[in-house]
């Protein structure tokens, strides 16, 4: 039986008012969607791609919120521990979030996590309060234009730890129906 939680791991937080112009049609999305899909590829040939200590590329892959595909990002991801990671929803300083972030909040039950050449399961929480505090201040340390982006909205931009789940399958295969992309 799957325990029934009464508020959502992951949060939403309302968008801001001001922050970075991200174009959502036109040709930067298509040559992000594009570079994208490349460091995707890059990234899983390979088995990692750019880190240093406490920082390095992940790719995390959701299931969409509207449309149900799988989608993965490749996004920075920081060490938190021996079972968990943070990423951030910065979207760099837009005034909207990432739709990774509402596809987590949607389907929290479908997220994995790949880090090198391993892929696991996780659980998504948004930190809050002083936790978000603390892992925000570690961040903005370890890669300083985290804090530049914060700098540039109004909105809170979210941290999410994933933590694996214990007892889940591991894999280095791609996922079915694995598709590159910040839509939902």
């Amino acid at each position: 039986m799957v325990p029934v939680l009464s508020e959502p791991a992951t949060r939403v937080s309302p968008r801001g008012t001001r922050g970075v112009r991200i174009p959502s049609r036109g040709p930067v999305p298509f040559v992000f969607n594009l570079g994208g899909k490349l460091l995707i590829r890059m990234y899983r040939r390979i088995g990692g791609l750019w880190s240093r200590p406490g920082f390095r590329m992940v790719l995390v892959t959701t299931r969409g919120a509207t449309t149900g595909r799988t989608l993965t990002v490749p996004l920075g991801g920081f060490s938190d521990g021996e079972d968990a990671w943070l990423v951030v929803g910065s979207l760099a300083g837009a005034a909207r979030h990432p739709a990774w972030l509402f596809n987590m909040a949607k389907h929290p039950e479908a997220v994995w996590l790949e880090v090198g050449r391993e892929r696991f399961k996780v659980r998504p929480e948004t930190l809050e309060g002083s936790a978000r505090a603390d892992a925000f201040a570690r961040i903005a340390t370890i890669a300083p234009p985290y804090a530049a982006y914060q700098a540039k909205t109004d909105r809170e931009i979210p941290i999410v730890r994933l933590t694996q789940e214990e007892g889940r399958e591991h894999g280095t295969g791609r996922l079915e129906g694995d598709r590159h992309g910040d839509s939902s």
